[in-house]
């Protein structure tokens, strides 16, 4: 049955502990802070929503790993201290920190990652080879050449290159919301409910809490800039390529950050990899198949697969 036809429940299933990552509250879901598994798996979220997008997949996992699933800093319920400005850089410092904190010592982790969240958690991954069992990709970032590589439409890279001007940009996300009020339902297939938009509404109510919704967009890595976001997606992807870690790929019809032929190009050249088309689908995939992501990913796991 396709997971559009499956219920999708708006409710969020979970209590949220809270850790303290430096100068900042790090919201985040534990489903066994006290119990053992052989798998610790961790789902990273990015831009504009929160560990809410994993609230109908974890259900499917919990039970066969231990599911770790993090607020970013200024996003969810996690703190916003005044003085962050939210770049990758300071959102991979606290990540960092965060994961230092909470995963076992004795334990590698599966990495599930989507947006913004693919960026810091290969970013991650890179850097620590040894302490990954696995990665699920869906929708990631990864380097684009030009402006003709990303996106579906004319009008989608103009959006986006819109959001790149600093008067233009800045009212249009932080001013008007847009990205939470346009691009994320404009990003699905389904309609969300009032519920579910609600939910993610509810950490950016005021201006003055949006800037992270403004400066994703502007650090996506098009045609070489912005040159430090380039580099580190230039080096993660490269060890993405090479690595032999166990992967699971997820992809969708059209897509919206990996299109058909990015899809087609990942299925050849990752390495141990399991490739799942979904159906139709275009960047928030977790809100039109959650069902489908979430049975995979648990029958992946039980398998012995990672």
């Amino acid at each position: 049955m396709s997971a559009l036809n499956e219920q999708i429940s708006a409710e969020f299933p979970f209590s949220m502990l809270s850790l303290c990552v430096g100068d900042a509250d790090t919201a985040y879901i534990d489903t066994s802070p006290t119990q053992k598994h052989e798998s610790t798996v961790v789902f990273l979220h990015g831009n504009p929503t929160s560990s809410y997008l994993w609230r109908n997949i974890i259900p499917h996992v919990q039970d066969h790993a231990r599911c770790i699933a993090p607020d970013l800093i200024g996003m969810g319920a996690s703190s916003k201290p005044d003085h962050f400005d939210s770049n990758f850089n300071s959102h991979a410092r606290y990540l960092e920190s965060f994961l230092s904190q909470v995963k076992s010592k004795e334990t590698r982790i599966v990495l599930v990652l989507h947006d913004w969240g693919s960026a810091l958690g290969l970013d991650w991954a890179r850097q620590h080879n040894d302490e990954v069992a696995g990665l699920v990709l869906m929708e990631f970032i990864h380097p684009w050449p030009s402006w003709d590589d990303i996106g579906t439409s004319d009008a989608a890279r103009q959006l986006f290159q819109a959001f790149r001007d600093p008067t233009q940009g800045w009212r249009m996300l932080v001013d008007e919301n847009m990205f939470i009020e346009k691009v994320l339902p404009g990003s699905i297939v389904r309609q969300l409910t009032e519920a579910e938009m609600d939910h993610y509404r509810a950490p950016f109510l005021r201006p003055k809490d949006r800037e992270p919704l403004y400066r994703f967009p502007n650090s996506l890595p098009v045609a070489g800039e912005p040159h430090d976001v380039n580099l580190a997606v230039e080096a993660y992807h490269e060890w993405l390529l090479a690595s032999p870690v166990k992967k699971l790929f997820f992809w969708a019809s059209p897509g919206a950050l990996v299109l058909g032929n990015d899809a087609m190009f990942y299925r050849e050249k990752l390495l141990n990899c399991r490739s799942v088309h979904v159906g139709p689908g275009l960047h928030y995939i977790q809100e039109d198949h959650p069902h489908l992501v979430g049975r995979v990913i648990g029958e992946w796991l039980c398998a012995g697969e990672v």
